[in-house]
Order: structure tokens, then C-alpha cells, then sequence
């Protein structure tokens, strides 16, 4: 025969805990409500920004107009409009160029350095100081170097 006993068992919460650390959603919740969820966003932001200015930047670069004449040299601030694409580009030269085209380079009075009409030492030199030669072996002649802040020029 089987006796049986009074002894009551007692069963702890512990037993029915997951002990594998919950599933894939709760560690997911977990994550989110974590201190390292916002530091992960603001970085993943960071580098799809990044990417997108990189992409839309390479579809900008585009080469410069450069307008070469034969005795101006290269000449900067140029606009340059397209009329028809099919003629001839249209072309507006700067209008301290246009007023100084006469000669081939400037120099002041006062000073010992002569510069092209388009570069920024000669904008800079007032009107009654303003020499202009038709060469530059005629402004060598009279004493002049060349200003080393103009390209260009030896």
C-alpha cells in the first residue's frame, strides 16, 4: 500500500522564468528604451546624411568656363550666356577690363610694379596713378617688375 504524506511543496517564481534572456522583442524593447538607442540614431542620421550630400554632390561637378584670349591671357569674373545651343557662346568681359583693353598692362605712377588690367593690384590703383603700356617689355623699360600676385606674368 501507499502511504501518503503530508508534506506540502512549495514552488518558487523563479521556475517559470525564460532563462534564455527572453525573445527577439523583448530585447528589442529592451534596446529602445536603452540609453545607447538614441547615441545608435543620431549616428546612423549622421552617416545617411553624409552619403546623400556625397551623392548629390558628385551630380554638380561640373568643369569651370575658362575663356582664353590670345592677348588678354586668361581672364577671370567672366560670364559667359548661352543664346542657342546650337551657335556660338555669347561672352560679356568685366567692365575694368573693357576699360583698360587699350593696353596690355597697368602700373601706378607712385609704385614699381606693373600688373595685368584684370588682376586685383591693379583694381586697386586709383585713376590719376594709372599708367597703362602696350607692352610688357615697354613697362620693363621703364623700370617696372612684375607684380607676383597677378598669374601670369614673368
Amino acid at each position: 500500500m501507499t502511504e501518503f504524506s503530508n508534506t506540502e511543496e512549495y514552488i518558487e517564481d523563479v521556475d517559470f522564468e525564460h532563462k534564455d534572456g527572453g525573445g527577439w522583442k523583448d530585447r528589442f524593447w529592451g534596446f529602445i528604451e536603452s540609453r545607447y538607442f538614441m547615441a545608435t540614431v543620431f549616428v546612423l542620421m549622421a552617416i545617411v546624411s553624409f552619403s546623400l550630400g556625397r551623392i548629390s554632390g558628385l551630380q554638380d561637378k561640373k568643369p569651370a568656363v575658362k575663356i582664353i584670349s590670345e592677348n588678354l591671357g586668361e581672364v577671370k569674373g567672366v560670364t559667359t550666356v548661352l543664346v542657342d545651343p546650337i551657335n556660338l557662346q555669347q561672352t560679356s568681359l568685366p567692365q575694368s577690363v573693357l576699360s583698360s583693353s587699350s593696353g596690355q598692362v597697368v602700373a601706378s605712377k607712385n609704385g614699381t610694379k606693373y600688373h595685368y588690367p584684370w588682376c586685383a593690384g591693379a583694381k586697386q590703383i586709383s585713376a590719376k596713378n594709372l599708367v597703362t603700356f602696350n607692352s610688357i617689355d615697354e613697362a620693363r623699360a621703364k623700370g617696372y617688375t612684375p607684380a607676383s600676385n597677378c598669374k601670369g606674368l614673368k
